[in-house]
């Protein structure tokens, strides 16, 4: 299977918080880290457009706990914890977005965020790109991840959640599961590296070995990516 045309690849809020032993560390986020770099190297062969996002929180929230949110500070403007891992291979000149950073709100969209140096959402990029369908990939698949992901289903965007390149923080048990249940009925795809490319060129320089191709493999592949994403919970 190939990607869909005019397509782009969205790489959510792979920052040092949301890494294991970071302030609001989601369970194995590490773990997809060579998953997320080989889906970076196969949409930059392809010429695809890649664009990430970053939580980029003021000290004071309604976002934090001290103000009545759900969450621990993280990722707060400026910090080390709002840095992305280093491990990440973003591309040099990537355009990233900005999120969290009105007090007064949660933002999990990546369609609330925006350029810091232009003020361009991700509804303007994607316009000027002529993008007709999104990739997502990161953290985490029960906030950041799905709120996109319903964002553009509404913006009347094809999307697509590669189910092997994020984790979910499971604040509730079977958080995760009823994430997927709702992108399904909400028209979200899912796919893995197995089904979206027969020969994956970036995959052995990340680390990455890729199951047996084929229809009967691609479905053991999604099967595989959602539990694992299920096992995460506590």
């Amino acid at each position: 299977m190939a990607l869909q045309p005019n397509s782009a690849l969205l790489v959510v809020d792979m920052q040092r918080d949301f890494m294991p032993g970071g302030a609001l560390g989601v369970p194995e986020g590490d773990s997809i880290i060579p998953k997320v770099n080989a889906y970076i190297g196969q949409f930059a062969m392809a010429g695809a457009p890649i664009l990430a996002t970053r939580d980029w929180h003021p000290p004071e929230t309604v976002h934090f706990q001290a103000q009545g949110g759900l969450w621990p500070p993280h990722c707060v403007q400026g910090t080390p914890g709002a840095e992305f891992h280093p491990g990440v291979k973003l591309p040099e000149g990537i355009i990233v977005l900005s999120k969290g950073m009105d007090p007064r709100e949660d933002a999990y969209s990546a369609f609330h965020a925006r350029a810091l140096e232009t003020g361009a959402t991700l509804r303007d990029h994607l316009r000027a790109l002529g993008i007709e369908h999104l990739y997502l990939s990161g953290l985490a698949l029960d906030y950041c991840v799905k709120w996109t992901a319903l964002g553009a289903i509404r913006e009347v965007l094809g999307v697509t959640v590669l189910i092997d390149a994020t984790r979910a923080v499971n604040l509730a048990p079977h958080d995760a599961e009823e994430t997927i249940e709702t992108l399904v009925r909400a028209g979200v795809q899912f796919e893995t590296i197995e089904t979206l490319w027969v020969t994956c060129k970036a995959c052995e320089e990340f680390g990455v070995t890729p199951l047996e191709t084929g229809a009967s493999a691609a479905e053991e592949a999604i099967r595989s990516a959602e539990a694992t994403v299920h096992g995460s919970e506590p």
